[in-house]
This record gives C-alpha cells, structure tokens and sequence, in this order.
C-alpha cells in the first residue's frame, strides 16, 4: 500500500478527496498515484485485491474507489463483487484499458459508477472523480445519525460513541450495534447478526449452528469495548437462545 498527496496529514481528514486505488501495473499504478496527488486528492494505491481486503478500514474510509480490471488473484469485477458482499458501498470507477462495451456493461451491472479509458489521461480522471465524489456525498449527508440513549451511531464512518467517547468499533461489530438497535425493543438471531459479519447462507465453526460461537465472540468484543467506556453498559442482553436484543 502506498499513499501519496500533496496537502498535510489533516487536510486529509478534512477536505482532500480520498481516492482508493487497486492498479495491477506498477508504473500505472505510481503514475496514478502521483498525478492525482498533485491535483490535490489524497491517493491510497494497493497493487492486488487480497491487499484491499486485507484493509476494510480503508476501503471504507475512500470517497471513491479506483480498480483495474486485470489484477492479480482476482479481477476487477470479482474485486467489486467482494466488496459490496462484505458492505463496502464506497463509489466504484473502473479505470482500464478495455474498451468492450460488453465489460462496460458488466462493470456497471456489478455495480460501478463509472468505465473510464486509460487513455483519456489524468487531467478528465480527475474531473470525473470529482463529480463522482461530490455526488456520493450530497448523498451520504443525507443519512440522519442514529441516537439511542447514550449511543450515537455514525453510518456514514461507521463509528459509534458511547456517552461522548469513540467505541472503536470494527465495521463489523459497528454493523452488529447498529442492527440490534434498529431491531430495538425486538431481538436479533444469532443467523441475521453472522449475515452481517458474513453473507446470508454462509455457515462457519462445526455443524450447522457453528456460527453461533462466532457471534458470541463478537458480542462478547462488542460488550467489552462499551464496559471499557462504562462499567455499568448493559445494553446488550442474551434473549432466550435465539439471539440478542438491544434494551
């Protein structure tokens, strides 16, 4: 992974466009990476798909994402594919030397924004992120932040705060709180909290009910960074043996 921009460190978190990038060619990739960084984005570049995954935090954290369609262990399509099963909904753009209208089609039925040629340079790339991330925005301000109690959840960053300080939630355990509490007063099964974390049918652990023992892992992580803030958090209860509830 590879980062490059032109403005500070906190000018990152505040206006600079984050760009996300997977580009299979290493000198497409830097020339990627050092054009926009000069035109004021801040680049994050990745050189196979497992890097990116391997990195969700900051996949998440991108106003748009950039992918070739060639790469190493997976395509471009496939890359996407993983990444909406896993909740990144992050804009996509391809950005590729193929020029089918038949991968173009394909591309926007996976779910990209944008099929941009390779040719077309840095100077129209630019502009069109620009567009793309703008749009996505408007869009995201538009989602209201959940409050329950002492609980504020961010949907947009995923971070949830308790009482005032940050959970430090993962994507998935802030993915489990958010939807015990939007089933709140009902309770959540153990299946529908692991689709979250997985995808619906996928069984993990031994037998059939295996995934259960996964679930309480991750609520028993959940519960413990809540009591770290708050020794009194009791928010999270066991309902019967079907699952949780938030209360």
């Amino acid at each position: 992974m590879a980062r490059h921009t032109l403005t500070s460190r906190d000018n990152w978190r505040g206006n600079a466009i984050r760009v996300v990038a997977v580009e299979g060619n290493g000198l497409f990739r830097e020339l990627l990476s050092t054009e926009l960084g000069m035109q004021g984005f801040d680049v994050t570049v990745f050189a196979t798909a497992d890097a990116l995954l391997s990195a969700p935090e900051t996949a998440t954290a991108a106003d748009v994402i950039v992918l070739d369609w060639q790469l190493p262990e997976h395509t471009g399509p496939e890359l996407l594919t993983e990444l909406r099963r896993r909740g990144i909904d992050r804009p996509v753009v391809f950005v590729t030397g193929r020029l089918l209208v038949a991968d173009e089609l394909q591309a926007f039925a996976r779910g990209a924004v944008d099929f941009i040629d390779k040719a077309r340079g840095f100077d129209i790339l630019g502009r069109r992120l620009r567009i793309i991330a703008q749009m996505s925005s408007d869009e995201r301000v538009q989602r209201r932040l959940l409050r329950s109690g002492k609980l504020l959840l961010n949907p947009v960053e995923c971070r949830a705060a308790w009482d005032g300080a940050d959970v430090e939630l993962t994507i998935t355990e802030f993915r489990m709180v958010e939807l015990l509490v939007a089933y709140s007063p009902q309770h959540v099964t153990y299946r529908e909290l692991y689709d979250i974390a997985r995808y619906p049918g996928f069984y993990g652990g031994h037998g059939t009910l295996g995934y259960r023992v996964n679930v309480r892992s991750a609520i028993r992580r959940i519960r413990t960074k809540f009591t770290r803030i708050d020794p009194t958090f009791s928010q999270i209860s066991n309902y019967q043996s079907l699952g949780y509830v938030w209360r």
